[in-house]
């Protein structure tokens, strides 16, 4: 019998799981081989006490994140947003930008196409970047660290979400009213919330969309 060709999704999950697997056990290899070469093993006691008190949330977030992601991501953007890392401030902001640049929907093939050389050349960008930064660091920490400068890198982030946002936002304002009003309230009123737990926040604010938006659509407002 002759053995059908592999479609392109088929090599897709073949090498995203492949380099997953791999870049799972180079994380991993790290701390052992340091423990190792330094005969530092860690406290076990401690170990499992602080696995125990910390790996739920995080276990709660991934499976919250993959339910949340992919479906913008589509699999080839998310093997690689997982794998890169920063998936909610760069790599979803720039499959997203894309995906409406292209005119096209995320769980169509030409989106999960444009989704994947998305993130893809973002990744690529963001290590050139961090290359050229850590070459210039020394020459330019004099103009960096300029007090002029202060006000506007402090901006940058709030700049690129509010210009994403302003696109979205438009596209339909009243989805965006619930979440941004929840998120507000939160931040707010929970001043323990910061941008270390945008993690969590992010994938809780697609739920909390999602039900709205489905109570929006029963109700006819949609």
């Amino acid at each position: 019998m002759k053995k059908q060709a592999m479609t392109y999704m088929d090599r897709v999950h073949r090498w995203g799981l492949s380099w997953n697997m791999l870049v799972m056990v180079l994380l991993l290899a790290f701390p052992v081989a340091v423990a190792l070469i330094f005969s530092a093993l860690p406290d076990w006691r401690g170990f499992a006490f602080g696995l125990i008190a910390t790996a739920p949330m995080y276990w709660a977030v991934g499976v919250i994140e993959t339910f949340t992601y992919i479906p913008m991501l589509g699999a080839g953007g998310s093997y690689l947003s997982f794998v890169t890392g920063n998936i909610s401030n760069l790599k979803l902001p720039c499959a997203l930008n894309a995906l409406e640049q292209a005119g096209v929907k995320a769980n169509s093939d030409e989106g999960e196409v444009v989704s994947t050389i998305a993130i893809a050349v973002s990744s690529i960008v963001t290590t050139v970047i961090i290359i050229l930064g850590v070459i210039l660091l020394v020459p330019l920490s004099p103009v960096l660290n300029a007090p002029v400068l202060a006000p506007a890198f402090a901006q940058i982030l709030p700049a690129l979400f509010g210009g994403l946002g302003v696109v979205f936002v438009s596209r339909n304002w009243k989805i965006a009213v619930a979440p941004v009003s929840l998120m507000l309230i939160l931040f707010i009123a929970v001043p323990a919330l910061n941008a270390g737990t945008v993690g969590i926040m992010v994938p809780v604010s697609v739920l909390f969309t999602l039900a709205v938006s489905r109570i929006l659509y029963k109700k006819g407002l949609l």
